[in-house]
C-alpha cells in the first residue's frame, strides 16, 4: 500500500502561511515534536479533490535555506529531505505574501531550484489591492516556472484551486524530482534579491506612489557602489554635526559647572570637602557631563535612522562586506548595536546561530567606536586639532572624528579575517531579512528614545564614573606634596602613574595619560574626568570649565601625543562592564583574556606607530 503523500507548507514568517494551514486543513491537526529537536511539528489532513488523502505538514517560517535558528534548520532539513524522522515531501506549497513580494521571493527562488513539485500561494492578494498594488499571476507563474495561485486564506479564497494543482502534481508513488535541482539554490543573497526583484517588478500591473518611491529609494541605498557611498556620507554628516551643532549647550552645560565651582568656593572654607566637591566631582565628571549634547546628537542619528526603515538596508548592504571577512551578514546587526555601546552589542550576538560566527563578532565588538568614546574623541580633537574648513560645510575636526570611526571599523574587519582563518575558521552563511517600509520617524519616538539614553548616560557618569573620580581625587589629594612638587606626581595616584609611564613613554604618552589609563578601565568617559580632576588639583586657582582643560592639553600636550591618545581609544578595550558581559557570553574567561590582550596589543602598536610617524613629518 502506499504511502500517504506528504505536502510541506513552506514561506516566509508573516506570510499567512498557519492561516493558509489551518484553512485547508480544518480541525484534521495534529501537534507534535520533532526527534531530537525542540521544535513543533504541526500536521493534518488535506483532502484532495478526487478524494485521496495528503498529509500536509506546516514548517517553521524561515528566511532561507541557510538556517539561523533550530527552526529554520528544521524546515532547511526537512525540505531536503535530512531530517530524521521525516521523508523527502512530494511537493511543496510555498506561501508569499504579495504585498511584500520582491522579499519572500528570495526563499521561493530557493525552495524552487530544489526541484521539487512546487505551487506557490500568492497570499493576501486583497491587502496588496488595498494598497494599490496589481499583480499579474500568471506573468509571476511563467517567471518562476511553477504554478501561481492567489489566496486569501482567512477568507478561504483560493483554497480549491490550490488543492486541485496540488492534485495534478502529486504521484502515488514515492516522491521523485521533477528536474535537477536549480543552480540558483548556492547563489549569493544579493544575487537573490536582485533576481527577486526583478521577476516582482515583471509581475507588477500597477502599484500605487509610495511602492515606487521604495523602489527608487532601494535601488540606491542598496546599490552596491551608490549605497555605500549613502552610508558614508550619511556617516560623515553624524560627526560633522556632533562638532557643529552641540557648541551652544555644551558651553551652557561648561559655564554651568564653573558656576558652580566658584560658588562653593566662594562659601566653604579651604577644606578636603570642598576640594573633592570642586576639584574632584565637578572638575571630574563635569567634565564628562558636558559631552551630553554631543552623545544626543549621536543617538539622535541613529534613532531617526532606524525608524526611518534604513538600518536595516544597511546591515543588508553590509552583508557582502561581512562575507569577504568570513562573516554572515548577521553579525552586522550587533556590530550596529556596538556602534552605540558594546555591552548590548555583545548581548545582541545571541541571535547569530553559528557559534564560529558569533563567537567572531563578540571578539571584535569592542573594535567599534562606542558612544564611550566620544568624550575623549571630542575633548582631545577640539583641543590639538584646528577646525579649519577642509572645504564647504567640512571641517576638519568632523573628518578626523570620521576617520577615527572608520578605523574602529576597518580594524574590525580587519580582525575578523584574522579570526576567522586561525582561532574561529569555519563556513559562514548568508542571511535573508525583512526590509521594513520607509516611513518618517515619530518625534515622540525619537524623544524617548533621546531621553532614554540621556539618563543612562547621567546615570553612568553619577556612579560608576562619580565613584571613579573620587576614588581618584583620593589617590591624587594624598599624600599633600612639599611646596615645590607637583602634587599629581608626589600623590599616590602620581606615584603609579609614573610607574605606568615608564611602559607608555615609548609610544608618547605623558604623565598625564598615564594617570587616566587607569580610572579609564571602569569606565573609557572616566579618561576625560580623570584629567580634569588632576588639572584642578595641580591649579586650584585656575578658571573653571571645558575652556580651561583645553587650554590645559594644549599647553601640555603635543599634536603627535594627541594623536597617539586618539590611536590607543580607538583598540584599547577600557571598559570593565564589556569584559564582564564577554565573560558571561563566552562562559568562561579564555576568550576575554584573549580579546583584552590582543586589543592591548593592537592599541600600543597603533598608538607607537602613530606617535613616531607624526614626529617624523614634523607634526
Amino acid at each position: 500500500m502506499a504511502a500517504t503523500p506528504l505536502v510541506a507548507l513552506v514561506g516566509n514568517p508573516n506570510a499567512g502561511k498557519s492561516a493558509l494551514f489551518n484553512a485547508l486543513t480544518g480541525a484534521r491537526q495534529k501537534v507534535g515534536n520533532y526527534p531530537g529537536v525542540t521544535v513543533e511539528r504541526h500536521s493534518g489532513k488535506l483532502v484532495l479533490p478526487d478524494g485521496r488523502i495528503v498529509e500536509l505538514v506546516d514548517l517553521p517560517g524561515a528566511y532561507s535555506l541557510d538556517p539561523s535558528s533550530p527552526d529554520e534548520r528544521v524546515t532547511r532539513d526537512v525540505v531536503t529531505g535530512a531530517q530524521i524522522g521525516e521523508r523527502l515531501p512530494d511537493a511543496l506549497i510555498v506561501v508569499v505574501d504579495a504585498s511584500n513580494l520582491d522579499n519572500h521571493l528570495r526563499f521561493a527562488l530557493q525552495l524552487i531550484a530544489l526541484g521539487l513539485p512546487v505551487v506557490v500561494a500568492l497570499n493576501m492578494i486583497d491587502l496588496a489591492a488595498r494598497d494599490g498594488l496589481t499583480l499579474d499571476p500568471v506573468k509571476l507563474s511563467a517567471e518562476l516556472g511553477v504554478p501561481v495561485i492567489p489566496t486569501v486564506a482567512v477568507r478561504r479564497r483560493g483554497l480549491d484551486e490550490v488543492k486541485a494543482t496540488l492534485g495534478t502534481l502529486i504521484l502515488e508513488t514515492a516522491a521523485i524530482r521533477l528536474r535537477p535541482s536549480d543552480p540558483a539554490i548556492g547563489e549569493d543573497i544579493v544575487t537573490l534579491q536582485r533576481r527577486a526583484r526583478k521577476i516582482a517588478l515583471g509581475a507588477t500591473i500597477s502599484e500605487a506612489p509610495v511602492r515606487r518611491w521604495t523602489h527608487a529609494l532601494d535601488s540606491v541605498a542598496l546599490h552596491p557602489v551608490w549605497g555605500v557611498l549613502l552610508l558614508l556620507v550619511i556617516l560623515f554628516t553624524m560627526f560633522q554635526a556632533v562638532f557643529s551643532w552641540a557648541t551652544v549647550p555644551a558651553d551652557a552645560i561648561s559655564a554651568g559647572i564653573a558656576w558652580a565651582q566658584e560658588s562653593i568656593r566662594a562659601t566653604l572654607p579651604d577644606t578636603p570637602l570642598r576640594s573633592l566637591l570642586t576639584d574632584g566631582l565637578l572638575a571630574g565628571v563635569g567634565a564628562v557631563i558636558v559631552f551630553l549634547p554631543q552623545i544626543l546628537i549621536l543617538f539622535f542619528f541613529i534613532l531617526v535612522l532606524e525608524a526611518s526603515g534604513y538600518m536595516v538596508r544597511a546591515a543588508f548592504l553590509m552583508d557582502r562586506v561581512m562575507a569577504s571577512v568570513g562573516l554572515s551578514g548577521r553579525a552586522f546587526i550587533p556590530l550596529l548595536s556596538s556602534f552605540a555601546c558594546a555591552v548590548p552589542g555583545i548581548m545582541a550576538t545571541r541571535t547569530i546561530e553559528d557559534e564560529k560566527d558569533r563567537l567572531t563578532t563578540i571578539l571584535i565588538a569592542p573594535l567599534m567606536t562606542c558612544s564611550a568614546r566620544l568624550p575623549v574623541y571630542t575633548l582631545v580633537i577640539g583641543a590639538l586639532i584646528p577646525d579649519t574648513r577642509v572645504l564647504p560645510f567640512v571641517g576638519l575636526q568632523g573628518l578626523v572624528m570620521f576617520a577615527l570611526y572608520i578605523m574602529g571599523l576597518v580594524g574590525a574587519f580587519v580582525v575578523a579575517l584574522v579570526l576567522r582563518r586561525t582561532v574561529t575558521a569555519g563556513v559562514s552563511s548568508g542571511f535573508m531579512m525583512e526590509m521594513p517600509k520607509y516611513q518618517m520617524p515619530r518625534l515622540r519616538d525619537v524623544a524617548i528614545g533621546l531621553w532614554s539614553r540621556a539618563e543612562i548616560f547621567l546615570k553612568r557618569a553619577g556612579t560608576t564614573i562619580a565613584l571613579t573620580i573620587v576614588l581618584l581625587w583620593v589617590l591624587a589629594s594624598y599624600p599633600v606634596a612639599p611646596v615645590g612638587q607637583k602634587q599629581s606626581e608626589y600623590s599616590i595616584a602620581g606615584r603609579i602613574a609614573s610607574g605606568i609611564e615608564v611602559v607608555v613613554r615609548p609610544i608618547g604618552f605623558n604623565h598625564d595619560i598615564a594617570l587616566a589609563l587607569l580610572p579609564a578601565m571602569a569606565a573609557r568617559e572616566a579618561a576625560v574626568g580623570a584629567i580634569a580632576t588632576v588639572y584642578s588639583i595641580d591649579n586650584p586657582d585656575d578658571p573653571r570649565g571645558e575652556g580651561q582643560l583645553r587650554r590645559n592639553l594644549q599647553a601640555r600636550w603635543s599634536l603627535p601625543t594627541a594623536l597617539a591618545f586618539l590611536m590607543w581609544f580607538v583598540f584599547a578595550p577600557q571598559c570593565i562592564s564589556t569584559i564582564a558581559v564577554t565573560r558571561r557570553e563566552t562562559n568562561g574567561w579564555k576568550w576575554p583574556a584573549f580579546m583584552v590582550g590582543y586589543l592591548f596589543a593592537l592599541a600600543y602598536i597603533a598608538a607607537g606607530a602613530t606617535y613616531w610617524a607624526a614626529i617624523g613629518l614634523g607634526l
